[in-house]
């Protein structure tokens, strides 16, 4: 899968502690093989973030992304942070 960043993404994701950071490209790494979805519990988001979806890093966070429509099996990273990462 091709991912992409979104320019808040990615400072958001410079804004985490260098351990933090290293963890969430190891996920980011395993999200972009499809098979590993379900170890990363990938779902979709419900309410105003209805049309994206999420993954974990780890039991505290989250990255949120959209996939994209006109790109097949490509994603739109967009958000990382803990579950207030959903209150955007």
């Amino acid at each position: 899968m091709d991912v992409a960043y979104s320019p808040t993404f990615l400072k958001m994701l410079k804004k985490l502690p260098v351990s933090l950071q290293k963890q969430a490209i190891k996920k980011i790494e395993t999200f972009q093989d499809t098979s590993n979805h379900q170890s990363l519990r990938v779902h979709k988001l419900s309410g105003e973030l209805d049309e994206q979806y999420s993954f974990s890093i780890n039991y505290k966070m989250r990255i949120v992304f959209v996939y994209l429509p006109t790109k097949p099996r490509s994603a739109y990273l967009t958000a990382i942070g803990d579950h207030d990462v959903y209150d955007v």
